[in-house]
């Protein structure tokens, strides 16, 4: 792809639906490489719209109001960034020659619930993954519990990101309210959730896969080393980058995250996660996109995840090269309020080998991510105390 000049009748231009903390930086990659970005997001002023050269405010789940739009820009590509778009329609319009998605519109419309890859995943490629069942109502979650799945399990809303609305269930009297959280905290009302029987793992990983182009004019298959996470109530709240791994588990890993990428096809960057005990892999989830908890790369990397999607969907060369080991830590809002105030980042930034990224979101909610802090370190152990020693000196203020 030929890159041309922004605002100018050459400009390479990319439409990205969804413009969180993450397309925001996604934006940023390919503004620095002379790209023309379209944010398009649900509210107004979310944090890729106050970088993008054009900012849009839509119900992206409106496939009349996307395709509008969509016809109105003529982007040369479309990038989802989140769940809740209209999907078909993108199907539709790849179809008929009038946008390229990224990575595919098939990718797009599989990944967008997590009915779609869990079926692709465990039985058409036959992956390993924990036991699992979907339901539409409270009594066929029961039933599905009762008829196999067994306690402890986890309950998630088929389509939802960031652990919105998923639930740790140890018995039939935290039931109810995991089906109410769960249906509560999907990005769209569908009432349907996925119920999987609980895996004994050690960690969980997010094995970063990169698809771009070789200089032979193939697409070849490239990984970053893998990263470490804890997540709290589906929450991701710090992650960090080398996990150690056994060589078989590495190995295991990496043909799982082949596998699945191969079948979605199409260019870029995509988040595989997976359980580890051991040599043992599990195939969880898969996003098409930069992942929450690849952030920890703006500090290990030589390019960033998001610096390697942004080059990998234009067809430029990649570079998986760890630089140095490194950790992240979440900034919480810790409050409900508009334009809130930060206090605290000179001193988190005074610990040396930290960087800080406060995300400008106009409106804080107690557990919403506001920020997060990175830090390298000479281990990932000595990184992650300092991450969560500079996530822990911001104080969010009304």
């Amino acid at each position: 792809m030929h890159i041309g000049t922004p605002l100018s009748p050459s400009a390479t231009k990319v439409m990205l639906l969804g413009a969180g903390e993450l397309g925001k930086e996604v934006i940023i990659a390919l503004q620095r490489l002379g790209v023309e970005v379209i944010a398009v997001d649900r509210y107004d002023n979310a944090p890729g719209h106050q970088v993008a050269h054009h900012a849009h405010a839509i119900d992206m789940s409106n496939g009349n109001v996307l395709g509008r739009l969509i016809d109105s820009e003529q982007p040369h590509l479309v990038v989802p960034e989140i769940e809740a778009i209209a999907t078909e329609t993108l199907v539709e319009l790849e179809r008929a020659g009038k946008c390229r998605v990224i990575p595919t519109a098939r990718a797009a419309n599989l990944t967008m619930n997590r009915e779609g890859i869990r079926r692709l995943a465990a039985e058409a490629l036959k992956l390993p993954t924990s036991p699992y069942a979907f339901a539409d109502s409270f009594d066929q979650l029961k039933a599905a519990i009762a008829g196999g799945i067994g306690y402890p399990c986890v309950i998630k809303p088929v389509m939802s990101s960031s652990g919105k609305g998923q639930s740790k269930v140890d018995g039939p009297q935290e039931l109810k309210t995991a089906w109410d959280y769960a249906n509560a905290g999907g990005r769209v009302a569908k009432g349907r959730v996925i119920v999987e029987g609980f895996v004994d793992f050690d960690y969980e990983i997010t094995q970063l896969t990169v698809r771009a182009m070789g200089a032979d004019g193939k697409t070849h298959t490239h990984f970053c080393e893998p990263v470490g996470h804890v997540q709290v109530k589906g929450d991701y709240v710090e992650s960090w980058q080398p996990q150690a791994m056994s060589p078989a588990a590495l190995e295991k890993s990496r043909a799982i995250a082949k596998a699945v990428t191969d079948d979605l096809g199409g260019l870029g960057l995509f988040g595989v996660e997976c359980f580890v005990k051991g040599d043992q892999v599990w195939f969880s989830e898969v996003s098409p996109r930069p992942h929450d908890t690849g952030m920890v790369t703006m500090i290990t990397q030589r390019q960033s995840e998001f610096e390697l999607h942004a080059r990998a969907i234009l067809g430029l060369p990649v570079d998986t090269t760890l630089r140095n080991p490194g950790a992240s830590a979440v900034i919480y809002g810790g409050m409900e309020a508009k334009g809130i105030r930060y206090e605290g980042v000179a001193e988190a930034l005074a610990i040396p080998g930290t960087d800080i990224r406060l995300f400008g979101k106009p409106v804080a909610f107690e557990r919403r991510r506001m920020g997060v802090a990175l830090a390298e370190g000479r281990d990932t152990d000595e990184a992650r105390q300092k991450a969560k020693e500079a996530a822990g000196r911001v104080k969010p203020v009304a």
